[in-house]
Formats: C-alpha cells, structure tokens, sequence
C-alpha cells in the first residue's frame, strides 16, 4: 500500500497548548486518492517543533498499521523536513528524542520520503491541529 500523509503541528503560544495531527490519503496508480484515515492528538504545553515531530510520529504509526510499505510525507515545517533530510543537525534534546522515535519507525517501511510544501498545500493537517486544540483548550 502507498499512502500520502500531510502532517503538521501547532501550538498557541511557544512553547503552550499544543496538537498534532496527520491526514492519510491513498496513491492509487500514481494518484492521490481519498482519505483513508486521520491521526490527531492533543499534546498538552509543549512548542511548536515538538507538535510537529510528533504529527509524524502519530502519521508513521498510522500508516504501519494500516500495512503501508510505501509512504510520502507532506509538511510544512521546513525544520522537520531538513533535519529528516539530513540537512540540518538535530541540537535540541526534546526533538532529537523525537527524531529517533521517526528514524526508530522509518524501519517498518520499505521506502519513506519527506517533501515541503507550503502551508496552503496542508489545509486538511491544519484544520485537524485546529478542530483538536479548539476542542481541548479553554
């Protein structure tokens, strides 16, 4: 199975409330199709950063048990994206945890790719991390 996920997270305040959330849509002969699920979690206090390895944490998780071999990853935070790519170096310690539970999950999959994209081609993910902190915080 080939699946493209959209993730992202967000925090009100930096560090503050903060969700993750991922959207699982189905490639079916080269072409995205519906969605298939979604994963959202809310987080508690923690940063922006955090929310966002976490939305690929819960999108990985997803997508194993579904049984995909095959996953694209959409997400607008460019950090995430050049860290997993080898570009930038992890320096934080909370997100290098959170960057070996992705490396850690990334072993389930024959073949994983991370691609950014800006935050209008992420709509579904945002509104998921929004509808979740909405519902959660005062």
């Amino acid at each position: 199975m080939h699946l493209r996920i959209y993730t992202d997270g967000g925090s009100r305040g930096n560090p503050g409330p903060a969700a993750s959330a991922a959207v699982l849509k189905e490639i079916v002969g080269g072409h995205e199709g519906k969605t298939i699920a979604t994963a959202s979690k809310y987080l508690g206090k923690t940063t922006n950063n955090q929310a966002e390895y976490t939305a690929i944490i819960i999108g990985l998780e997803k997508a194993k048990k579904l049984g995909a071999n095959n996953v694209e990853f959409y997400l607008d935070s460019e950090l995430a994206y050049r860290q997993l790519n080898g570009q930038y170096k992890v320096k934080d310690p909370g997100i290098a945890k959170r960057f070996l539970e992705v490396k850690n999950l990334l072993h389930a999959f024959q073949k994983v790719t991370f691609t950014h994209v800006r935050r209008e081609k992420n709509k579904e993910a945002d509104e998921l991390v929004n509808k979740v902190l909405d519902s959660t915080t005062p």
